[in-house]
């Protein structure tokens, strides 16, 4: 009887037993347990520059240093530090000079700048720059120049002559004109011919061509008080000729000279040039010696 009691009765749940706890070790999640931050240990220099600046035996890691460095101080202590593991660049330090370098220049074309500073103050010329020819107007332009005082004074003289003889007195007191006040006339003209002769003569000498080892300077001068100057370049200069048209210009060695520029392409001319045809080979030659890196300082005008 007992043991069909025992076999009805329902089986006791069991008992759960606690784990035991050490009072003197708090109970921290796992997730909270304290991880050790990867620390990372800079590069020591080996040496120093002149300029007291640190040198490695290879170049520090600074991104990845300035990561962990930041992430140290900044992250909370309970998550771990993220570490790039990636490729770095690298730094490579080099010095250079405060100043920049001064180009060599020789010995000749030292000698020939200080030439041409002393000969030619009003030129605008860079350390190393000399003159290689000085292209001036031939004189037969002045013709142009001085004729109407030449035919003043032909006119003048021969009505003075004119009025010494009878006929030309009567004809002169026919008129109300004495032989004195025709001879203050004919003065007064000519004498103001002879001053815009004389004007025109400065106008005209003063426009020039100067060749350098470096550039083209032209002086355009249209009045007393009006001047203006071209500077350009050898490496700009894209072509360069010279025309000389009919006998006279052909008899006295004299023409015009064109230049024309990349870019924009601008064109300059020289009129009355004196022996167009050397001016343009020392200038051919020049920016072809000028854009192929040549010395230019070989180039001389032996005329």
């Amino acid at each position: 009887m007992d043991q069909e009691n025992q076999l009805l009765r329902p089986p006791e749940p069991p008992t759960y037993t606690p784990p035991q706890v050490n009072p003197q070790q708090p109970n921290t999640p796992a997730s909270e347990q304290p991880v050790q931050q990867p620390q990372y240990q800079a590069p020591q220099p080996v040496a120093y520059d002149s300029e007291g600046r640190p040198l490695y035996h290879h170049p520090p890691q600074l991104e990845q240093y300035q990561t962990l460095s930041q992430q140290n101080y900044n992250e909370p202590q309970n998550q771990p530090a993220a570490v790039n593991s990636g490729p770095q660049p690298q730094v490579v330090y080099m010095t250079r000079p405060m100043e920049p370098l001064s180009p060599h220049i020789s010995e000749r074309a030292r000698q020939r700048h200080e030439e041409t500073s002393q000969k030619y103050p009003f030129l605008n010329i860079s350390e190393g720059e000399f003159l290689i020819t000085n292209v001036k107007r031939h004189p037969i332009g002045l013709i142009s120049v001085w004729a109407p005082e030449a035919i003043a004074i032909l006119l003048f003289g021969a009505m003075y002559l004119y009025s010494l003889t009878a006929e030309g007195t009567r004809l002169l007191l026919s008129v109300g004109v004495t032989i004195g006040g025709l001879s203050w006339i004919g003065f007064l003209v000519v004498l103001l011919l002879g001053l815009l002769a004389w004007a025109g003569t400065i106008i005209y000498l003063a426009n020039q061509f100067y060749l350098t080892n470096e550039s083209v300077i032209q002086f355009i001068q249209t009045g007393l008080f009006s001047r203006k100057e071209q500077t350009i370049s050898l490496q700009n200069i894209e072509d360069a000729s010279f025309r000389q048209h009919g006998i006279i210009q052909h008899l006295f060695n004299y023409g015009s000279i064109r230049l024309s520029t990349e870019g924009e392409e601008t064109t300059y001319r020289f009129y009355f040039a004196q022996n167009p045809r050397r001016q343009i080979a020392l200038l051919n030659n020049a920016v072809e010696a000028f854009k192929n890196g040549r010395p230019v300082a070989d180039i001389d005008d032996d005329d």
